[in-house]
């Protein structure tokens, strides 16, 4: 399962730490938002490298719609309701800024990047709903207005567009953006103290770090694992499905989502919550199957080039968190919880990051702050932690239903055996892998993934191949059996 990005651009491999390395500042993640953050820093005269555990633009990156909008689903009303018009205006501001900042950089760096100007539009079937946005959004100072028609094959009584957002590869950016950044990759990092950087290769003296590696993986201070959960979705690339003029998102959990890349629609949906099926399903299998199910029925003369899928850090709030990483560590600064609007979010990270460090004002800032808390968050934040304990008490109390023995063929599953549980996959040849069910982040019991033939934490979104080797955090480590 490859992206349409991983198979359309190649980036030439950065070599590893070798020695230990002073700078002023030091980011982790290679990823969108940490390669934007290190360009914005050198840009303002700080010295900056970045340490990345793989390949720069390996992760969330490579999986993105590419997506560059302020646009996030329908948000602005419901936002000045519950936040306020203050904070509203803020987020909506700061996303802005950052479709043009992206728009800026390109021209300024003659960055060849399929980058396409491009109207966003939400839409949803109920019209009323509809309309509240976009009077909101306008409100807000977006170029923002309700279109009664919406020119995509599903069902819905119009949408809200945005006007001018845009559309890019995200790997050809970023394998120009880098070209002059001091990148270090396959260089782990396993432990920070005060102004230090631990890695496998080597340590780095950083007078300020930043944290941008999708989920933080340092639990104290900050514990953002109690207040953010991980959410999958699902792409196919689809030749012959025609073509659309925009980039379209649907408002609800079985929401649609298409954009056009070249000859390919990019065509998205089936999210759920990281290790845990999806309710209510439409269709039978998989999400891979259902979304496919759904793409013969809506294009039946396509066919599919490509598939894969996305991981999204979601918050109790739905807002990012973006700023110091917690009150007793001033000169550590984090990027996380993005959403599905990894590409805008990014920016805002970069821009806001770049200015605390700088000793800037940044007019956005407070609306993303780590450290902001109110009472609407806590029902969500309740929700989270039932999550958690059910995923921590599951392993002790849990009977495993299946035995290695009558574990059908490319199919995985709990089982007991003399030591106690464990998890299996059985290939198409019969050979067996067996791993730790154990999730070494925080305990919980992990879960087979079908679709992606991985072992998926359904607390905090670790994920693992049916090897036991660590696919993405916020654990370190992988789960091979002893």
């Amino acid at each position: 399962m490859e992206s349409i990005w991983s198979k359309t651009c190649e980036i030439q491999k950065r070599l590893s730490l070798d020695s230990d390395i002073e700078v002023d500042a030091a980011v982790i993640g290679g990823g969108m938002a940490g390669i934007l953050t290190a360009y914005q820093l050198e840009c303002a005269g700080v010295r900056t490298a970045v340490l990345e555990a793989g390949r720069i633009g390996g992760g969330q990156t490579k999986n993105t719609t590419a997506k560059i909008t302020s646009q996030h689903g329908i948000f602005c009303h419901d936002f000045i309701q519950k936040k306020g018009r203050d904070a509203a205006g803020q987020y909506v501001r700061a996303n802005q800024a950052a479709v043009e900042e992206y728009k800026r950089i390109i021209q300024k760096e003659g960055i060849d990047c399929d980058l396409e100007e491009k109207d966003s539009y939400v839409y949803s079937q109920d019209e009323k709903k509809l309309k509240e946005e976009a009077e909101a959004a306008a409100e807000l100072g977006v170029e923002a207005s309700f279109e009664p028609c919406a020119k995509i094959p599903v069902p819905c009584a119009g949408a809200v567009k945005f006007a001018r957002q845009a559309q890019f590869h995200p790997l050809k950016f970023i394998c120009a953006l880098s070209e002059n950044l001091t990148i270090y990759e396959d260089t782990a990092v396993k432990e920070v103290e005060e102004h230090t950087v631990k890695t496998v290769c080597g340590s780095v003296q950083a007078d300020k770090i930043v944290f941008a590696t999708h989920f933080p993986f340092i639990n104290f201070p900050g514990m953002y694992f109690t207040r953010m959960h991980q959410e999958r979705s699902y792409v196919l690339a689809l030749e012959n499905a025609g073509m659309i003029n925009g980039m379209y998102i649907g408002d609800g959990k079985d929401a649609l989502s298409f954009r056009q890349f070249d000859r390919y629609l990019l065509f998205g949906g089936e999210g759920h919550r990281t290790g845990e099926k999806k309710e209510g399903e439409k269709y039978e299998g998989g999400s891979y199957e259902r979304l496919r199910a759904a793409a013969r029925e809506l294009y039946p003369k396509s066919r599919e080039t490509a598939c894969w899928s996305a991981q999204d850090c979601v918050t109790a709030d739905k807002v990012p968190f973006i700023g110091r990483y917690a009150s007793d560590r001033p000169d550590w600064f984090v990027a996380t919880g993005f959403q599905k609007w990894g590409m805008t979010s990014s920016m805002v990270s970069a821009m806001i990051i770049r200015d605390m460090i700088c000793g800037s004002e940044n007019p956005w800032a407070e609306a993303f702050s780590p450290s902001r808390f109110s009472a609407e968050e806590i029902p969500q934040i309740m929700k989270d932690s039932g999550k958690a304990v059910k995923g921590l008490t599951k392993r002790f109390f849990h009977i495993p239903d299946e035995s290695a023995a009558r574990l059908a063929p490319g199919h995985g599953a709990v089982v007991e055996t003399e030591y106690g549980k464990a998890g299996v996959y059985k290939t198409e040849d019969q050979k067996i892998y067996k791993v730790d069910i154990v999730c070494p982040h925080l305990g919980c019991e992990l879960a087979w993934n079908p679709d992606e033939k991985t072992w998926d934490c359904p607390c905090h979104g670790s994920r693992f191949d049916y090897k036991g080797n660590l696919l993405e955090g916020p654990a370190q480590e992988g789960i091979h059996y002893e």
